[in-house]
């Protein structure tokens, strides 16, 4: 990346972050800012700035260390009183509706696009289903929403990407044999549970021994804060190198040991996974950015209507409709049930899966295809659900003010 990038990527950031109270009274987010940003600096015949992703391996490699470490950063902050508390509809959520809306996502895919290949549509459906709550991190952090749904919702999208992560992998491993000589998908198949089956020792191996050590460290008064925050962010890199090293998968190997170590961060300083987090927000940011340029390619040679429809379907019917019937029977009305089931946004995972899909898959047999469908998709929900952030938290405020009291 030029320097002078990195530059107006700083300066874009800082503006934010001067502005951004301000900002959030219009839903604007850092993500969405650097995005805009992006899209605007990258775009036109000669561009201030171009970025060059000449070196697909470097790239590929870079944009899964991204999503390793928010992978791992998500299954740490997962809260596990909000779980025990929620078992039944976490259970319902990740259990019922995602495999659902994965169906609803290939279902829908195979009716607007016949012409691809079912394992690519396959994996198009696992790269538009994760959720992505930095986008409407407002509405989140809103107390005019109830702290349930909240709750419920930072359980589900700190658990959601994690979930599909080995799913996408299957899928995008027999998507890729089906454009070799061979075709033998068992093989494919076999190597990618393999692959997942190295990440999960990995994983489990770092997390649970890097846990056990630090909380042990912590309470013998063997190390300082400081220092914590940094075992905690090796962590990570250590699952993740670990993996990759043993033929296993590098962000799945993450994940599993944010899942691992989560118990033992209950018992150490409160902020010891901040500088992790910190780092994590800072390259999906700069991912961000480079997004605007991937939006800038696709848009330039047009798009089908399709696509668009297809986009729009993915973010808000193919999700709303499985949550809302496997929350049926709940003690959730039906307003909080059509919340859960709208504030579903698309974007970094969905992002980062379909940058891997393109590089994986060749161009002309799914690859382009994915990445543009994935670009759109993720362009509709930032408008979508960022649109209807601010007036679906002053409806509840509303609520909240003409609710009787007891």
């Amino acid at each position: 990346m030029p320097l002078l990038a990195v530059t107006v990527i700083a300066g874009v950031l800082f503006t934010w972050c001067v502005l951004s109270h301000r900002l959030a009274r219009w839903s604007i987010t850092a993500p969405i800012a650097m995005m805009v940003a992006g899209i605007a600096l990258t775009s036109g015949s000669d561009p201030p700035l171009v970025f060059d992703f000449g070196d697909m391996a470097g790239f590929e490699h870079a944009v899964e260390v991204v999503l390793a470490l928010l992978l791992f950063v998500d299954a740490t902050e997962v809260p596990a009183k909000v779980i025990r508390r929620e078992r039944s509809v976490v259970t319902r959520l990740l259990g019922g509706a995602l495999p659902l809306t994965l169906l609803a996502a290939f279902l829908t895919a195979f009716a607007f696009f016949p012409d691809q290949p079912g394992w690519v549509l396959a994996v198009l459906a696992t790269v538009v289903v994760p959720l992505d709550l930095a986008p409407t991190a407002a509405v989140v952090r809103d107390k005019r929403v109830p702290a349930r749904l909240r709750e419920v919702l930072n359980v589900e999208g700190g658990l959601n990407d994690g979930v599909v992560s080995p799913v996408f992998l299957l899928c995008l491993a027999a998507a890729a044999e089906a454009h070799t000589a061979s075709d033998d998908y068992a093989e494919a198949v076999l190597d990618a549970v393999g692959s997942a089956a190295w990440a999960v020792a990995a994983g489990s191996l770092v997390g649970y021994g890097a846990g056990r050590l630090l909380r042990l460290s912590w309470a013998k008064g063997w190390t300082q804060p400081a220092a914590t925050r940094l075992g905690v962010l090796s962590v990570p890199i250590a699952a993740y190198t670990l993996s990759a090293a043993l033929g296993g998968n590098g962000f799945v190997a993450a994940f599993v040991a944010g899942v691992c170590i989560a118990p033992a961060m209950r018992h150490m300083p409160e902020n010891a996974v901040e500088m992790t987090d910190d780092l994590v927000t800072l390259l999906t940011l700069a991912l961000w950015f480079l997004f605007g340029q991937i939006v800038n390619n696709e848009f330039w040679d047009g798009f089908h209507l399709s696509v668009v429809f297809y986009a729009v379907l993915a973010v808000t019917l193919v999700r709303v409709v499985p949550v809302m019937l496997v929350l049926i029977g709940t003690d959730f009305s039906l307003t909080d049930r059509l919340f859960l089931g709208w504030m579903g946004p698309r974007g970094v995972t969905s992002v980062v899966f379909g940058l891997l899909a393109a590089l994986e898959l060749p161009a002309s047999e799914g690859g382009d295809f994915i990445s543009r469908v994935m670009v759109v998709t993720v362009m509709v929900s930032i408008v979508l659900h960022g649109l209807s952030a601010e007036p679906i938290a002053r409806r509840y405020g509303r609520g909240r003010l003409t609710a009787p009291k007891a």
